[in-house]
């Protein structure tokens, strides 16, 4: 629902703030006040061309501005789409601005931040249906029409089972295709798996092996430094040089002067304790080198060894694998796929009875979906057809186009095969036929203007429970009608409202009667400048707009405008 429209330097408006409730808003005025800019500013939040021309005298910019009360029906749906663009700020409300410069640089912007105007487009079509410009009607976007005939028909139960057995039936096919592709090509793959495992399987590699291997041939490689500089070590620890002692000696020395020192003043024995450790750390650090010196081999043959299998490893990684782990569990999978060619046959029988036994469930579960669809078309059709009677379009006719087309692999329906998707096996058109002797032709191609309107509006009516859009808007609905019959449209685009927004541009006093909102749109010159504004009609207000409607402002008018809201107050009681 549009709550609030905020319009800024758009022709002959300066600065303008709209706010709108639910129900059914009226906008009327002389021709020429504004009205229809009101209708183009709403059509920028649609993601329509900003026009420049629309820029106010003097102004180098113009911005609309509209908050958006997102309906429980289609928050789903929208919050998918900001939270795909990082734009989900607040769950109840968003916010959609277009500012245009003279310059010609548009910015778009949804809830606050910047945005494509293919955003803006794809958030507008499901927040407002606009008849005056077509593109922006949910009724003339045919693939619209089969969700609209499978609301109005309540066919959840049986599209749910539908598209059940048909996800079942997609994912066999899938695997029917893998499988037949595996099949063409099988002694090929089966030649190339074999060589694979077999490789890796030669190797015998381990899941740690390659760290070992490196810090081997590094060992190896470096066996001559290693063993001088252990050797050089071991001398100075428990050796010495020439006529120096070594370091176990001297600190064997130490010990025994601190022994005795400790005898004489215990209170240094803890002088002692702490030789004695470092003594036995000396002592065990000596032990270890003499292992590791024993340890180091001067091997070159076994260095080869260690650099092949170290280059087998990287020929492997560079087809297989990052590493070992990853060599193996291509291993694994190649295994597993060696498997399921050699079962191929076996499988691909399985499916393939499986693929024909889910043909026939889908066949089953389309007619059921198409029987309770076509039932509904002809409900529907009655219905358009009573509500157009009503808006003295007696000989204007409706209906719905169902249509299929064969496929050799399709669903086997009435001794053919039918192409399908996810939806069902036929597409959904709507038809009408405005004028006698025309013949019903797609909704997409009747005329603009006040009969199209009214088309729309029975539609509408008819799908007001079917049809998610929040907010409706209605131009020229009340073109080439007279006060009689536009009771009715007002009382239906009431009736309408119940369930959505619904803004209507008129100049019927009869329809905007029933206005739960009405809004004045009038011309004043200020500084030399016109200006437009909106003016919001209650009391003796509403009843004067009423009378200056229907002619000068009189006596006979004025009481013409009470009765009218009379007779409106006692139609809407009833209901």
């Amino acid at each position: 629902m549009l709550t609030e429209l905020r319009i800024h330097n758009v022709a002959i408006i300066e600065d303008l703030t709209l706010e709108w409730g639910p129900g059914l808003i009226m906008l009327s005025g002389e021709t020429g006040a504004g009205k229809s800019i009101v209708i183009d500013a709403v059509e920028t939040l649609l993601g329509v061309r900003a026009d420049t021309n629309l820029i106010r005298t003097g102004a180098d910019r113009a911005s609309v501005e509209g908050t958006f009360k997102i309906p429980e029906p289609l928050k789903t749906q929208i919050h998918t789409i900001l939270q795909r663009e990082e734009l989900l700020d607040d769950e109840d409300y968003l916010s959609i601005l277009r500012e245009f410069r003279r310059e010609g640089r548009n910015v778009a912007r949804v809830n606050g931040r910047p945005a494509t105007v293919a955003l803006v487009k794809e958030l507008g079509e499901l927040l407002i249906d606009l008849h005056g410009q077509s593109e922006h009607l949910s009724l003339l976007r045919v693939p619209a029409h089969r969700g609209l005939l499978d609301r109005y028909a309540g066919v959840e139960a049986e599209l749910a089972a539908y598209q059940g057995v048909y996800a079942d039936l997609q994912e066999t096919r899938r695997e029917l295709s893998s499988l037949r592709e595996a099949e063409a090509d099988a002694a090929r793959r089966i030649e190339l798996l074999s060589f694979q495992v077999q490789e890796i399987e030669a190797a015998r590699f381990q899941a740690d092996e390659e760290q070992t291997l490196k810090e081997e041939r590094t060992r190896l490689a470096n066996a001559e430094a290693l063993a001088a500089n252990a050797n050089l070590a071991l001398a100075a620890l428990d050796e010495g040089e020439g006529e120096a002692p070594s370091a176990n000696d001297r600190l064997g020395a130490a010990l025994a002067a601190l022994g005795q020192l400790a005898k004489v003043d215990p209170s240094q024995a803890g002088l002692e304790g702490r030789a004695a450790g470092v003594f036995d750390e000396l002592s065990e650090l000596t032990r270890e080198l003499r292992s590791y010196l024993e340890q180091i081999e001067f091997n070159p043959k076994r260095l080869e060894e260690v650099e092949e299998r170290l280059a087998l490893l990287q020929n492997l990684k560079r087809k297989y694998g990052e590493d070992i782990p990853a060599i193996l569990a291509f291993a694994e999978r190649a295994r597993k796929d060696l498997d399921n060619i050699s079962h191929a046959e076996e499988r691909l029988a399985e499916l393939e009875a499986a693929e024909a036994k889910l043909l026939e469930q889908l066949s089953a579960a389309a007619a059921a979906l198409a029987a309770k669809r076509h039932a509904a078309a002809e409900t529907l059709g009655a219905a358009v057809e009573a509500e157009l009677d009503d808006l003295k379009m007696e000989a204007a006719r409706f209906g719905v186009d169902f249509a299929s087309r064969e496929d050799p692999a399709g669903l086997p329906l009435d001794g053919k095969r039918y192409a399908f998707d996810q939806h069902g096996h036929e597409s959904v058109e709507f038809l009408v036929a405005p004028n006698p002797g025309e013949g019903l032709k797609p909704l997409v191609k009747i005329a603009s203007g006040g009969e199209t309107a009214r088309l729309m509006l029975a539609l509408k009516n008819v799908l007001a429970r079917a049809d998610q859009t929040p907010t409706l808007i209605f131009d020229e609905i009340d073109q080439g009608i007279g006060g009689r019959v536009g009771s009715v449209v007002g009382e239906k685009l009431w009736r309408l409202a119940r369930g959505h927004q619904v803004l209507c541009v008129t100049h019927l006093p009869q329809l905007a009667a029933f206005g739960d909102q009405h809004f004045k749109v009038e011309k004043v010159v200020q500084g030399g400048r016109t200006l437009t504004q909106v003016l919001p009609l209650e009391g003796e207000g509403r009843v004067l707009e009423l009378a200056n409607m229907l002619g000068e402002v009189s006596e006979g008018t004025l009481q013409s405008a009470h009765e009218i809201l009379s007779a409106v107050h006692s139609t809407t009681s009833a209901n």
